[in-house]
């Protein structure tokens, strides 16, 4: 008796909601959604916006194309760690983060992003030098998640993590220097437990070597990249700074230079553009 009352009381509510809305305003309502939804997808770069996933149903939104999207709205992001795990010595870190949209000073709606170290992509990663690239991560998620609900773009982008792995390396190493590439310690091979700073220092032919390998993670990839222009840009920089000097030097001088153009400067391990 009582379950038949409470089912009548549900039907009644729902049938109530639905007598008070104004149907003309929801038909409107709805074909702006979709002009929207058409024009968000004529306007996003594929690659750049959204990432198009082989396998998947529907593509990826990035971190570029949620910004757009709230440009479009003339909205504003605000950020909230609202979880966070930093245990130095087991050498896990973890965080959860809110992002509130705000319109005017009101808020429209939120999202949450989590990341944490044990993530697949981290496992041969040293996850000491992983913390603040897991919260930068947590806080592009809750971005994303909150922009598919203030567009209304769920039927049109996912924010699949497992199916996004190749876009979040990406975003992974957008903010990597050289000296975070310096740190990152290698979990594999030879010189396992060696930061790639210190094998640069002792066989820099195995970067190289790691380089052409197609199973090098790609984040590794990108660090060794990085230190090896930084060391070509101290390199160009030092000959830039040689030909200064010796311009200001007498005609003598600039004799026994041009003598000796041409030889190769070497970079010295305490000058390394990574220390």
């Amino acid at each position: 008796m009582a379950e038949n009352a409470l089912q009548n009381q549900n039907q009644v509510n729902s049938l109530s909601i639905i007598d008070s809305v104004d149907i003309g305003t929801v038909q409107n309502t709805l074909s702006k959604i979709n002009q929207f939804q058409m024009v968000i997808q004529n306007t996003l770069k594929a690659n750049h916006d959204y990432g198009i996933i082989p396998g998947t149903s529907k593509p990826t939104l990035l971190k570029p194309g949620a910004e757009k999207i709230q440009m479009m709205f003339g909205v504003t992001s605000e950020f909230e760690v609202v979880e966070r795990v930093q245990d130095y010595q087991k050498g896990f870190f973890a965080f959860t983060v809110k992002c509130f949209i705000y319109k005017n000073g009101l808020k429209i709606t939120e999202g949450v992003g989590h990341c944490n170290t044990k993530e697949k992509k981290y496992i041969n990663q040293d996850p000491y030098t992983l913390a603040n690239t897991c919260l930068k991560m947590a806080k592009k998620r809750s971005q994303i998640d909150a922009t598919l609900t203030l567009a209304s773009l769920s039927e049109i982008f996912t924010q699949d993590i497992e199916d996004m792995q190749e876009f979040i390396q990406s975003e992974q190493v957008e903010t990597m220097t050289a000296q975070d590439a310096a740190k990152i310690k290698l979990t594999f091979g030879k010189h396992k437990g060696k930061t790639l700073k210190e094998i640069y220092k002792s066989h820099p032919d195995y970067l190289e070597w790691l380089l052409k390998q197609d199973r090098t993670d790609p984040v590794i990839k990108k660090g060794i990249e990085l230190m090896f222009e930084a060391v070509k840009q101290q390199e160009q920089n030092k000959h830039v700074q040689q030909e200064q000097t010796q311009n200001e030097k007498p005609k003598e001088e600039n004799k026994v230079a041009e003598m000796l153009e041409g030889e190769e400067i070497e970079i010295n391990e305490d000058e390394l553009p990574f220390d």
